[in-house]
């Protein structure tokens, strides 16, 4: 009966998840659209806008490790909320400061580090509180389900903020952000973050296991930890590499769309939907079908095809096509990449959850972010210089071939029968599972 009561409990939790999720990324993509707007309108320069891009990364990169440390040491829940507070209390203090003496820029950075800040804590103490939340047999159904919110959100957020831009003050932006990210406080704050505790130690929610343990001398931990699992350290490599490599997509699409094809922008704001609609497609099936029964080998073969389709890129620069046609190319290229990056993601998610102790998730997820956003304003830098010295066709096929090959190193199939051992004994030949033992 207890066991019952729990997974109607986990059901609450992946719904309740779901929506805390989809309300906060709705409001924080909404603000997003307006504060960018703001800015490029009030001064005109990209590079404020730029500065803008740097207090959000920068800080949430910086703090990554801090957050894997408290989410180790100190209750999940107690992090989850006190940075959702955080987030609230600080577009709180810049609608005062909007309402009382006009918004500044200095103001909107500040807010933006604070906010950057905040959802680096609750984002890797919420990645490392899933296995507490949900019970192991839906982890792929709530990683879904969170996925296919922030693709609503991506879908829906930039034409609820266009529609309201020109129509409505900065200030109820400001309030309407606020209030989505209370409601999603107070949905976290209904949440049991141990409910499926796989410790039965109160260490989670006292801290008692990490108590004496300084700041790095945990970190130590968590990368000698990390030593013992080279699946892991696998999965962790490949990440660091797809973020740098595909700067030269990030920056190349837009470069050649806009400025190559000379694409107008409402049909290049509809080939990016097109990447939502597939992201949200995806995250659709992934949360009602069985869970990926072998996710490395999945997201090796993933990120192969995220390859070709990234040097299909520059496949119109090398054929002419008509414009219409060369939209539609733009759009079906963008929709698979959503379907696939969902495809990639959400089962190494699930694997990384199931296979990582509970002890050391906080560190690890952190790690894995900290590696994965210290490398992008690298990437997006080198590649925007890149590509004002080199034919943008050639970057991309050869950014591609990189990545295909350092994938099909990093997840050679040696690496792939160590994840899934049980591949092994499907091949003709392998040895076969032994008989059970009678009773």
């Amino acid at each position: 009966m207890e066991q019952a009561v729990k997974l109607r409990r986990a059901t609450y939790h992946i719904w309740t998840f779901m929506a805390s999720k989809l309300i906060s990324a709705f409001g924080a993509q909404v603000y997003t659209f307006a504060i960018s707007f703001y800015i490029l309108q009030l001064t005109g320069s990209a590079t404020n806008f730029a500065m803008n891009l740097i207090c959000s990364i920068l800080p949430r990169t910086i703090a990554a490790p801090f957050a894997g440390y408290a989410a180790d040491r100190w209750p999940k829940k107690t992090i989850v909320l006190t940075a959702q507070g955080a987030i609230v209390l600080s577009v709180g203090g810049l609608l005062a400061v909007s309402m009382t003496s006009g918004l500044s820029l200095p103001a909107i950075y500040a807010t933006t580090a604070v906010i950057s800040l905040a959802a680096s804590f609750s984002g890797v103490a919420f990645s490392a509180a899933i296995t507490g939340l949900v019970d192991e047999a839906r982890i792929q159904k709530a990683m879904s389900l969170n996925q296919m919110s922030i693709s609503i959100a991506a879908i829906g957020a930039p034409a609820v903020g266009g529609l309201l831009y020109g129509t409505v003050s900065m200030n109820l932006f400001l309030i309407l952000f606020m209030a989505a990210e209370a409601v999603a406080l107070l949905l976290e704050a209904t949440m049991n973050f141990r409910l499926f505790n796989r410790k039965a130690d109160a260490g989670e929610e006292t801290g008692e296991g990490h108590v004496n343990e300084k700041l790095l001398q945990s970190m130590k931990a968590g990368l000698d930890y990390l030593k013992t699992q080279p699946i892991i350290m696998s999965i962790i490599w490949i990440s660091l590499f797809i973020n740098f490599l595909f700067g030269a997509f990030q920056v190349g699409y837009s470069y050649i769309l806009i400025e190559k094809m000379k694409m107008a922008s409402e049909h290049f704001g509809l080939t990016e939907g097109a990447f939502a609609v597939g992201m949200l497609l995806m995250s659709v099936y992934l949360s009602v079908r069985k869970e990926v029964k072998y996710p490395l080998l999945v997201s090796k073969w993933g990120i192969v095809t995220m390859g070709l389709i990234m040097a299909s890129v520059a496949l119109p620069l090398m054929v002419s096509l008509p414009y219409m046609a060369l939209f539609i190319f733009y759009a079906t290229v963008m929709f698979a990449f959503g379907l696939v990056m969902i495809l990639v993601n959400t089962p190494i998610q699930v694997m990384m959850q199931k296979r990582v102790d509970d002890d050391y998730k906080g560190r690890v997820f952190a790690i894995l972010e900290t590696m994965a956003m210290a490398l992008m304003p690298l990437g997006t830098v080198l590649y925007g210089f890149l590509y004002d010295l080199l034919p943008a066709e050639w970057i991309l096929m050869v950014s591609a071939a990189v990545l295909i090959v350092v994938v099909l190193t990093l997840a050679r199939p040696s690496v792939v029968r160590k994840a899934h051992p049980e591949l092994v004994r499907k091949r003709p030949g392998g040895p076969k599972n032994p008989a059970p033992a009678t009773k």
